[in-house]
């Protein structure tokens, strides 16, 4: 039977030969991608994606737009009305101002 510290160490070794397995995999399908693109003449935009940005994204927000400001006060804060209420408009609100005085 085998100890502890043996099958951890067999589970490194397979997950470290899945991740080169899978490395070497994505870069034969990429190969053979820019082989046919090549083949045919095609481009990013032929196949109805974008070009491939230099930068990375965030990984929070891929894909979100921001949401529209709603409310403002004198000092430039602003919420959109999504989530909690920030400080700001709490302290108003709890100062007898309402919500209509500070729309947008």
């Amino acid at each position: 039977m085998s100890t502890l510290q043996e099958l951890l160490a067999q589970k490194a070794e397979l997950e470290r030969k899945i991740q080169e397995t899978q490395r070497n995999e994505r870069q034969g399908a990429i190969d053979k991608v820019r082989a046919l693109m090549a083949e045919f003449g095609l481009s990013v935009e032929d196949l109805g994606g974008k070009a491939a940005s230099t930068g990375r994204k965030k990984a929070s927000g891929d894909g979100t737009r921001k949401a529209a400001v709603k409310f403002r006060d004198a000092a430039g804060n602003t919420w959109s009305g999504r989530g909690l209420q920030p400080r700001w408009l709490k302290d108003a609100l709890g100062a007898g101002k309402s919500l209509a005085d500070f729309a947008v």
